[in-house]
């Protein structure tokens, strides 16, 4: 059977796993490798939130270096075969030289390849009293290395909305005057627009649209994983729609979450549901969106975090972890 995307281009239901876009499709079997499988192209872009550290000090091994060119080649290829056209790559500032350096590469590599790259930005907590100086002198690193004139070539592939280029915020609590921010982004010649997870009444006026982040919901965290976020994504969404319709709304979705392997982890928990979360997050999307009112862009929460465990790089449905098997290290996410 061969259905149709809103931009007129056919898929067949067999390829469909990602997205599940228009009803009809059978349910595919969510014990299939995500590499075998691809969403449809269409609206809105399928970015995939991409983490930079592995192979530096601090995480754990799975079975690649992020500054492996050939490693990154590889994912941009997996990826592309998804119909996810580019990475949102989180990113700490200059500071962090390994994950900077990550960026660097995995956007050389993106521009020779028709993909593109972001950053996720996250909030500095490391200059206390000074936080604000702290955001500026990041970002303006990014502008002037990623982004603007005076980037080398590859800065082509950074990621842009109607022509401008996108900068996604992650924060953490530090009191940055998002104001002030805004002001030296608008001052650049070419100016970004701003995404910040979830609505913030505060500083709404630095920001240009907002993203949704892995939640489980108002009942928080529960010890069976059973949790998923969806009156947290229903709210998200509902929030966009009736308080924020002139900010730009991006989608996300993810498949679980399991934070045991992480050094900072609090033995958090959403199952897996062999697939069934990630399902249940697009279903929460499509409640809200379509063809007709479609967001510029949906986030994969996450290509790669194997150490909070919403990595989709090898498979969405994790079912040897909801039965409590271990992760294999040496075939996480290797090429």
């Amino acid at each position: 059977m061969i259905m149709m995307t809103p931009r007129g281009l056919s898929f067949s239901c067999a390829s469909l796993f990602l997205l599940f876009w228009l009803a009809g499709c059978a349910r595919p079997n969510p014990r299939q490798s995500l590499v075998n499988m691809k969403s449809p192209e269409g609206s809105p872009r399928l970015l995939a939130v991409y983490q930079p550290w592995f192979g530096g000090p601090g995480h754990i091994d799975v079975g690649y270096s992020s500054h492996d060119v050939n490693t990154l080649r590889r994912q941009i290829a997996r990826a592309q075969n998804l119909n996810i056209s580019g990475f949102v790559v989180n990113w700490y500032g200059p500071r962090h030289q390994f994950n900077d350096k990550t960026l660097a590469l995995l956007q050389e590599t993106a521009a020779e390849n028709n993909f593109a790259v972001a950053a996720q930005y996250d909030e500095a907590v490391d200059h206390p009293g000074n936080v604000t100086d702290a955001v500026m002198g990041d970002l303006q690193y990014l502008y002037d290395r990623y982004i603007g004139p005076q980037a080398p070539a590859w800065r082509s592939a950074y990621l842009r909305y109607r022509g401008r280029p996108v900068i996604f915020i992650f924060p953490k609590g530090s009191g940055t005057d998002w104001n002030r921010v805004r002001r030296l982004t608008q001052s650049w010649a070419d100016p970004p627009l701003l995404f910040y997870k979830d609505p913030d009444p505060k500083y709404n006026n630095a920001f240009d649209g907002y993203y949704p982040w892995i939640h489980p919901g108002k009942g928080g965290w529960a010890r069976d994983g059973s949790h998923w976020g969806e009156d947290y994504l229903n709210n998200f969404y509902k929030t966009m729609m009736n308080r924020y319709p002139d900010k730009i709304t991006v989608a996300a979705a993810w498949p679980g979450f399991d934070d045991s392997r992480a050094s900072w982890g609090r033995n958090r928990r959403m199952a897996y549901r062999c697939g069934r979360t990630f399902e249940d997050t697009m279903r929460v999307f499509r409640r809200y969106y379509g063809p007709d009112n479609s967001p510029p862009y949906l986030l994969v929460e996450t290509w790669n975090d194997y150490e909070e465990g919403t990595d989709i790089e090898r498979s969405i449905s994790h079912c040897r972890r909801d039965t409590g098997g271990q992760l294999d290290t040496a075939r996480a996410g290797g090429p």
